[in-house]
């Protein structure tokens, strides 16, 4: 199986992947140049949705300090504009610090490269929540025409992780809002969409949550919805001298009668519908006594 081992960005890029925006002696590094953060836009395609607030207020408190240490990656896009590749969250940081420029590295890339190196920077980073993960090769699938395969392969990833990933979109939007909020893992998710019952999906998904099962125990309670061990036992076919009884029986009485068991052991009901219905099978019941 092959082991996940994304390509690094720097490979894609074909940059140096330890370059600085500064030397020594404070000077701009060889292929790094200032860019007005107004002539920079964010990447509409960017497969990170959501930004730790924390994160990066804590980000541009560190580049009020020391500055944006790695530059970050622009395309031109138009006259004078450039599109983020790589290095969002220091963009965004840095305007949170003040700055009216940040240090970039300028690569003339198509929009499919745009899109598969943004993803790459993100997995690499663990930035991505399972979601966006697997919206991102949903997005890249069916832009670009990849099997799961040749993703697999441009990603670095295995096949049964991309698979596993795509799965995850199949999910009650309630378990996956769920996902994106941090309240489930992708290990308890994955579990959950062997269920095509959304509302046993969420059911489930809150009991995790609620009760804190580990990915094990909630398999077991999945394992067990979808093969219950209590399922109605086949009642066993009368013998031929019940069936026969119980007719005598019902020719005799003048009523329904049901035989239940075997030829060792069993129970046979008299059914009775009135008083006057009770008051005949006694007197016939009489006779025979």
């Amino acid at each position: 199986m092959k082991k996940d081992n994304n390509p690094g960005i720097d490979q894609l890029l074909n940059i140096d992947g330890n370059i600085t925006s500064y030397d020594s002696e404070g000077k701009l590094n060889e292929g790094v140049e200032l860019l007005s953060l107004n002539k920079i836009i964010t990447n509409p395609n960017q497969p990170r949705k959501k930004f730790d607030q924390n994160l990066l207020d804590e980000l541009a408190v560190s580049i009020k300090n020391y500055g944006v240490i790695q530059p970050i990656i622009v395309c031109p896009i138009g006259d004078d504009s450039y599109e983020i590749v790589a290095g969002e969250r220091r963009y965004r940081a840095s305007k949170i610090a003040g700055n009216t420029t940040i240090p970039v590295i300028i690569k003339n890339l198509t929009k499919k490269q745009i899109k598969e190196i943004s993803l790459i920077e993100n997995l690499q980073r663990q930035d991505l929540n399972p979601i966006e993960e697997a919206q991102a090769y949903k997005s890249l699938i069916e832009e670009y025409d990849f099997t799961q395969e040749q993703l697999a392969d441009r990603l670095g990833k295995s096949r049964p992780a991309i698979t596993n990933s795509l799965r995850l979109l199949n999910l009650n939007p309630v378990v996956i809002d769920m996902v994106v909020n941090g309240r489930l893992s992708a290990g308890h998710a994955r579990c959950l969409s062997s269920i095509k019952d959304y509302i046993v999906q969420s059911t489930y998904a809150i009991a995790a949550c609620d009760k804190q099962l580990s990915v094990r125990q909630l398999e077991l309670m999945v394992r067990n919805y979808l093969n219950p061990k209590n399922k109605e036992k086949k009642i066993p076919e009368l013998s031929v001298e019940l069936k026969d009884l119980a007719n005598i029986m019902q020719k005799k009485l003048g009523t329904k009668v049901n035989a239940v068991g075997n030829n060792n052991k069993g129970r046979i009901y008299i059914d009775y519908y009135t008083t006057a219905d009770l008051d005949r099978i006694f007197e016939i019941m009489e006779k025979i006594k």
